[in-house]
Formats: structure tokens, sequence, C-alpha cells
């Protein structure tokens, strides 16, 4: 028996039937996310690396912490990597790094995590939101001049669900308003665009590495990469208080550094990024030809010059709230990312935002729903969970609200 997101899950050995596809109902049969399935084959390795860093007893930063950065910086195709404390604090470092803060606006998309525009209010700037694109749920470019003022300082797109925004032109509009960009890379370490990692397009891009990440650790951790060594030089310097040598400090920073234990999982599992990449997008490629002839339901779209790793698989579902319960009271999990856009929150209402504002960033947040795609998700694990759809909206006879 093991405990996925605090429900004791049975696994029941079974050789699959159609009848295989009906258990009771108070069996989780097809969890959101199974970190346990990840974990158990490297579990050994994992203990190894940290009682490496316990024996050494260097626990914040160190040789771990310098190995990581270099390694991911390389998979980023750029530079530099500086280890931070989380993908949040990785935002507001890149943040303070490039001078922005009061007075200064940011635009960014309403439909993201939380921390995306948290980091922006925390250096005293302005989130200015731009809707999200209906199809791919990333900011529309076409929609971001008409939000710059003169005050705008920085863009900061996210690469939503591991599906990198349109770059091109957002680079554009930057260097014609001589703005910064900043990537929001937190679900999409892996993904590409044009061949182009994400990581490598803008000033500086911001990582995460919370457990549930496709590269994910054993707590919160984050890193900003990016090609400019000055950048670099900066977020090292902000992550641990400002402190340019040993107890001087010039600018105030934060306590922001990455812990040893953390880059020691970090480096172990990062052998095997690209194959749970690989595996996202396989089971993603067998959701989606059998979903997509669903009445009221639509499958993610992958854009053609994309490589689309998959952190959720997310559809744009009719009468999303009845069919979660559904598939909940028969054992699938599923989740919402997210049910609240980031204008309409209520720390956030100084901003002056209403609904209403962002209309396809608000369909979204009543539609979206996040099926199971980890891994190491069973072919007969899908096929239940697209029984269980299809058993619903047959039961509704495709009826849409």
């Amino acid at each position: 028996m093991w405990t996925i997101s605090g429900l004791q899950v049975r696994l029941i050995w079974a050789v699959r039937t159609d009848n295989d596809l009906r258990y009771r109902k108070d069996v989780v049969r097809v969890p959101l996310q199974d970190l346990t399935a990840g974990y158990r084959p490297l579990r050994d390795d994992i203990l190894h690396a940290v009682a490496e860093v316990m024996d050494a007893q260097q626990y914040v930063l160190g040789p771990k912490v310098a190995q990581l950065e270099d390694e991911i910086a390389d998979w980023c195709g750029v530079s530099h990597g500086v280890g931070v404390s989380s993908g949040s604090d990785a935002l507001l470092l890149a943040l303070m790094a490039l001078g922005v803060g009061k007075g200064d606006e940011v635009i960014t998309t309403p439909f993201s995590f939380f921390a995306t525009a948290g980091s922006i209010v925390r250096v005293g700037a302005r989130p200015v939101f731009v809707d999200i694109d209906p199809v791919m749920y990333n900011i529309d470019t076409h929609r971001i001049e008409g939000a710059i003022s003169p005050k705008t300082k920085a863009i900061l797109p996210v690469h939503l669900f591991g599906q990198i925004a349109c770059m091109e032109e957002i680079l554009d509009i930057a260097k014609r308003h001589n703005l910064f960009v900043i990537e929001d890379a937190a679900q999409a370490i892996g993904a590409k665009r044009n061949g182009k990692p994400a990581g490598s397009f803008g000033d500086a891009a911001c990582l995460s590495f919370y457990p549930t990440k496709n590269l994910g650790g054993a707590g919160d951790g984050g890193m900003v990469v990016t090609d400019r060594e000055d950048i670099a030089v900066k977020i090292k310097q902000l992550r641990n208080h400002g402190e340019e040598a040993r107890y001087q400090h010039r600018t105030v920073g934060i306590n922001g550094r990455m812990d040893g234990i953390q880059a020691a999982v970090l480096l172990t599992k990062l052998q095997h990024l690209d194959q749970w990449n690989s595996q996202r997008v396989e089971n993603a490629h067998y959701y989606t030809p059998k979903l997509e002839n669903i009445p009221g339901l639509d499958p993610p779209v992958e854009e053609e010059n994309c490589y689309h790793i998959y952190h959720q698989y997310v559809a744009h579902c009719e009468q999303r709230d009845e069919l979660r319960q559904y598939l909940n009271e028969h054992g699938v999990g599923s989740g919402v990312y997210y049910p609240l856009p980031l204008h309409l929150q209520p720390c956030f209402a100084d901003l002056g935002y209403h609904s209403g504002d962002f209309p396809i960033t608000e369909e979204a947040c009543r539609r979206v729903l996040a099926l199971p795609i980890f891994p190491e998700l069973t072919r007969a694990q899908q096929d239940i969970v697209i029984a269980e759809i299809t058993e619903f909206y047959g039961s509704t006879g495709g009826k849409v609200e």
C-alpha cells in the first residue's frame, strides 16, 4: 500500500478485460500523480547521493549545486545556471537582477501559477496581464504591444503545461521596445521550439524543481539559467543576501540558496529526464486520438514546431466540474490548473481588474481539466481514464452547457 496525495491506494493486480474497467468506487485506480512509482527504481541511487552530501556535511550550495548548475545550463543550451531555493525565488531573483522594481510594469499572463504574478508584486512592480491564446493557453502575442506603456520594463511569458510560448514574436516585440524577457519555464524543462530548448530564449529563464515537476526534487528548489554573465553574477550575490565578499553587502538580497541534498537528488534524476519526457509524450499521443472525437472534450494541441513535454495533459471540457466529480467517484484522479485567474485573485484587487477583462482566460479556468500523464502510467490505466470519460459523455448524450 502506498500513500499518494493523501489517499490510500490499493494496487489491484489483474489481467485487463472489458470487465476489469469498473472496480469499486472507493479505490483509486489511476492517480493524477504517482511520485512513488518514479522514486522506487531510483531509491538506492538517490539515497547514495544524499549520503554523500551528509558525509561531506555540505548542506548549502557546495559542489553538488555547482555540478547541477553546469549540467542544467548545458541542458538548456546556455552558459550559466544559478541554483536557488525555489522556482518562485528564481522568478523573484531574475526580476531583481534586471533591476525591475517600484514604478515598473511587467507584461505577463493571467493564466498561470500564482508565483508568476506574485514575484512581480514582491519587487514592487505591477503585473500587466494579457489574455491567452484559446488553443495553446500561452500568452497571446498579438495582444502584447497593446499593453506596453512607458512604464513597461519586461515581458514574462509562461511556457504553460510544457509547451513553449511563441518566443520569436515575443523577442521581436521586446527588441523593438527595449524590454527584458524573462521566461517562466517552471513547467517546461526539456521542451523545445524550433529546436531551441526552453530557457535559451530570454535574458533569463526560471526553472522549478518542485517534486511534481518533470524534474522534481525532494522538496523546493529552482534555478535561473542565462547566457548573460552579468545576470548570473548578480543572482549569485542576491541569493546570498546580496553578499559580495564575506559579510559585505552593497545590495539587499534574500536567503535564496539551493540545498546540497536537493542538488544531489536532482543530479540523480536528471539522467532519466529525457526518458521521462518521452514517456509523457507517448502517453499524450495515446490519449489524444482516443479522446478527440468525444463530444464535449477537446484534447491539448501541439504546435508543429514545438516539442511539448506534457508537464500536464490538459483538456478543454464541457461540464468540467461534473466530469471531475464523476472521475473521482470512479477512481480516476484529475486536477484543475487553474480555477481562478490571477487578475481575479483577491490579493490583486488593487490592480483594478474585473471579471470579463480576459474572457479567454476566464473560460479556460471554467473548462480545463488535467488528466494523469506521469511517465509510469500504464496503457491499462490510460484505458480506464478513456473509458470513464467516454462513459460520462455518453451518459449525458454529449450534452454541453
